[in-house]
């Protein structure tokens, strides 16, 4: 998505990754929706496909201030790196919760743990780029309401 932040989380590692893998969804969340102020001029929608070798993920955005998540990734694994993963789903429903996304994630398919969920990261970055960035036919809020 060529966004350029750095982020440090400290969490309760030695009980578990759920806390800190949903704050740091929380987190992401609010300084979106803070560095998107009132979303005058921005694309609104993004979509991208992502292949990572033999998986590939499909990811669809709206900056619409409705929270809704979509998330259709089943991976063989239920573990990767340590972490389980279910909890990548709890990161993204948190980060939807607090920045008001509408967010549709699938995993076509894939058999890597590692390369599905790569997959998904990446093409949820591009889909965000696409929907943040300043459209130049738009003068104002992308919303027939006028308000997102």
């Amino acid at each position: 998505g060529y966004f350029d932040l750095e982020l440090n989380a400290v969490g309760d590692l030695e009980v578990d990754a759920h806390h800190t893998m949903e704050d740091v969804g929380l987190v992401m969340g609010q300084a979106l929706r803070e560095a998107l102020g009132d979303k005058c001029g921005i694309a609104r929608f993004g979509c991208s496909f992502v292949p990572m070798d033999e998986a590939l993920a499909r990811v669809v955005v709206d900056i619409s201030g409705r929270p809704h998540l979509g998330y259709r990734v089943d991976t063989r694994d239920s573990e990767v790196g340590g972490i389980n993963t279910r909890l990548f789903r709890e990161y993204f429903q948190a980060l939807v919760n607090t920045a008001g996304l509408t967010l549709h994630i699938d995993l076509l398919y894939g058999e890597e743990v590692h390369h599905c969920l790569e997959a998904v990261y990446k093409a949820f970055g591009r889909a965000l780029g696409q929907a943040v960035r300043l459209d130049p036919r738009c003068t104002g809020v992308p919303s027939t309401k006028g308000v997102l």
